[in-house]
């Protein structure tokens, strides 16, 4: 039976998982073992970060939406609901875009859904 070599195999899937644990710090970026534990947990962070992103955002928009409406004499949950009613079709980031850059038209937003 010949003798297997996996030498550029081998080589070519360490170097992988070292170009992707560049910058961490010490060992865990230089040493095979140690870089692959990093790189592993890293992808699984990057992961559910991804994941979590999307509802940090949401949470930051409602807040900041909340904020301007109460401000306005509305709260949240009666703006969305009276914005629904009369069909006003505004995502969340956008209307605390406008609360944000541009209060008098988030101030007529609000005028408009109390009627």
């Amino acid at each position: 039976m010949s003798r297997v070599k996996r030498g550029n195999v081998a080589r070519k899937r360490r170097n992988k998982i070292l170009r992707l644990a560049k910058g961490f710090q010490g060992s865990n970026g230089s040493l095979f073992r140690t870089a692959n534990q990093r790189v592993m947990k890293a992808l699984c962070n990057a992961y559910r970060d991804r994941k979590r992103r999307k509802r940090d955002f949401r949470r930051l928009w409602i807040a900041r939406i909340n904020a301007a409406a109460r401000m306005n004499g509305m709260s949240y949950s009666k703006l969305i609901g009276n914005l629904k009613k009369a069909d006003i079709r505004i995502n969340r980031k956008m209307l605390a875009q406008i609360a944000i850059l541009d209060p008098t038209n988030f101030q007529k937003v609000v005028a408009d859904v109390k009627k």
